[in-house]
């Protein structure tokens, strides 16, 4: 049962996308609807977009109401550009990762607390985590916990994952909990569950999170008008590290010191003087503490055209392509 989703820094959002008086404003990762009901409130007329069936349900009951002012698009963030035209939006808000109702409902896999399938995907189609986890070699399974989940026992877990599933293949959130707790949870307590990287690596895998992060800004660039507002709450450092680059090479033409002179280069297509990442504060995390690693980036759109941006994506994991490739092998070879 979902206990619901608290959108986190609302007020420095809405403060980061105004004035929204009757602004067109995208809130590309509807979720539980949180930032886009403010933002109605505030006056901006909306459009939402996810690729969860059951946030754009939700969704879809928020445009009943709103009298024509809120729009529910089933779809990636990575395709915001695709919803209003090309720089026409004043405003673009992203609050990346999970969500609380994707967490708190069992049946959707993404938590290593409660009893549910293998699964983490977002939307409706691709491999899920369970095919992810029977696929993957060890070499490759240990590669996607270093890059994703930072985690320091990848070897370890992904060896003992291998080793587990030519027995029986990991099916549950709980069993695979629990061969990493057995095998990374040893010593002294700490202050998050042994399987809490292991499962954001995955997670973030499944639904190609980062991948989707990099073409929604650029996406976001393209789609904004000048003097357009871009908002983006990230959760972890990975997400975050992208944000900040991204933003970092756009709001700037070269670098320069008082030895040298800048360099010059593409004129920048954001201004971000003065802003600074945003944490929230320490009352909103002691009402909420999922909010407490977040960090709000924010930057000016200015009138320069857009730039292409490619995707880049670690060397060792293979794409999601090429699980699903396997899989279809393993039936046609009928593989068990």
């Amino acid at each position: 049962m979902s206990t619901g989703h608290i959108p986190v820094l609302l007020p420095e959002v809405l403060e980061a996308l105004a004035p929204l008086q009757d602004a067109a404003v995208i809130d590309g990762t509807f979720g539980g609807g949180g930032y886009s009901r403010a933002l109605l409130a505030a006056g901006a007329r909306v459009t939402g977009i996810d690729r969860d069936p059951q946030a754009v349900a939700r969704g879809q009951e928020l445009a009943g109401q709103a009298a024509g002012r809120f729009v529910m698009v089933e779809d990636t963030f990575s395709r915001l550009d695709s919803v209003l035209e090309p720089g026409t939006a004043a405003g673009v808000v992203l609050d990346v990762g999970v969500s609380s109702y994707q967490i708190d409902t069992a049946e959707r896999g993404f938590s290593f607390q409660k009893e549910g399938p293998l699964d983490m995907r977002m939307g409706a189609d691709g491999p899920s985590a369970a095919d992810v986890v029977a696929q993957l070699t060890e070499a490759e399974l240990t590669r996607l916990f270093q890059v994703y989940g930072e985690e320091r026992e990848a070897r370890r877990i992904a060896r003992a994952i291998v080793q587990d599933r030519a027995a029986t293949p990991f099916t549950t959130t709980l069993e695979l909990a629990g061969l990493v707790s057995r095998v990374a949870g040893r010593g002294p307590p700490g202050p998050i569950h042994p399987a809490t990287r292991v499962f954001q690596a995955l997670r973030i895998y499944v639904n190609d999170e980062l991948g989707e992060l990099q073409l929604a800004l650029a996406a976001a660039e393209r789609v904004l008008a000048p003097g357009g507002r871009l908002v983006v709450v990230a959760f972890h450092s990975l997400e975050d590290r992208i944000v900040k680059g991204f933003l970092a090479e756009r709001g700037q033409q070269g670098p320069g010191s008082r030895h040298m002179p800048a360099v010059a280069g593409p004129a920048p297509t954001f201004d971000t003087a003065g802003r600074k990442a945003v944490p929230p504060s320490d009352a909103e995390v002691a009402a909420n503490p999922r909010a407490r690693s977040a960090r709000l980036r924010s930057a000016i759109r200015t009138e320069v055209p857009a730039r292409s941006r490619p995707v880049n994506r670690p060397e060792g994991v293979p794409p999601l392509d090429e699980v699903s490739r396997r899989i279809v092998r393993k039936v046609r070879t009928g593989g068990g």
